[in-house]
């Protein structure tokens, strides 16, 4: 068996301004390149060689894995893009600034739409400045699987199928898989590699740029998990996670 590693993106423009994202593509913001950079050079130290990557199809992830790969001198290993991996949609939310969300809406209405397993945000409206449904991304998708809004028991249902069609083969035949993803939809793909329970899993936050490397046996099932990186600024960056919220 080979190793799993999970890695969400650095930084981007819209995390750093406190805005809900999903589907709408943002840059990285120069913390982010940052955080990708050193991601690779945890890899590099760890002695992690990365034979095969995935990541979603925004931008944001891309150019995370690519800065990681190019830290690691391995900018040459196989990459494949995917929808299935990308970010929760926020649907209505997608855009607006969340200290001023929860303020609006009251926290316990902000954190179920942020983070419980089955509500939905409010689906996103047909010509919101945000809609990706006319994105070149997807113009080969039936127009009834691009979202207008997802919670997370949604995100798992869109995924899982990835994990098991493509990236998990991988793994199973011994080579060390990078997945850059989302807050998200590396929150659904641990939920079931870890078996998080749905009222459990609200607790999990992960922070950007922090590789978590998995070790599974030939069930898939998690032998040992461990993030590569300084435990108490891993800690710092996961409180920042669940503090999105504040002011």
């Amino acid at each position: 068996m080979g190793n799993l590693v999970l890695l969400r993106h650095g930084q981007s423009q819209w995390n750093l301004e406190n805005r809900f994202t999903g589907w709408w593509d943002v840059e990285l913001s120069d913390q982010g390149e940052k955080e990708a950079r050193a991601a690779g050079a945890h890899l590099s130290q760890a002695g992690i060689s990365v034979d095969r990557a995935y990541t979603s199809v925004l931008t944001r992830a891309v150019r995370t894995l690519q800065l990681a790969l190019e830290e690691m001198g391995r900018a040459w290993v196989p990459v494949t893009g995917h929808w299935r991996l990308n970010e929760r949609h926020y649907g209505a939310l997608t855009g607006l600034d969340k200290a001023e969300t929860k303020q609006r809406y009251g926290e316990e209405q902000f954190m179920l739409w942020r983070r419980s397993f089955s509500t939905p945000p409010p689906p996103m409206p047909a010509g919101h400045a945000f809609d990706v449904r006319g994105d070149d991304r997807y113009k080969e998708l039936a127009p009834e699987v691009v979202p207008d809004t997802e919670c997370l028991s949604d995100v798992v249902v869109r995924m899982l199928p990835y994990w098991y069609d493509a990236i998990a083969p991988d793994v199973i035949a011994g080579r060390t898989v990078l997945v850059v993803a989302h807050g998200n939809s590396l929150r659904a793909l641990i939920k079931h590699l870890d078996r998080i329970s749905d009222s459990d899993i609200t607790e999990l936050e992960i922070p950007t740029g922090v590789p978590i490397v998995y070790q599974l046996d030939s069930t898939l099932r998690v032998e040992s998990k461990r993030p590569l990186g300084d435990p108490g600024t891993i800690a710092a960056a996961a409180e920042s996670v669940r503090r999105q919220g504040d002011r």
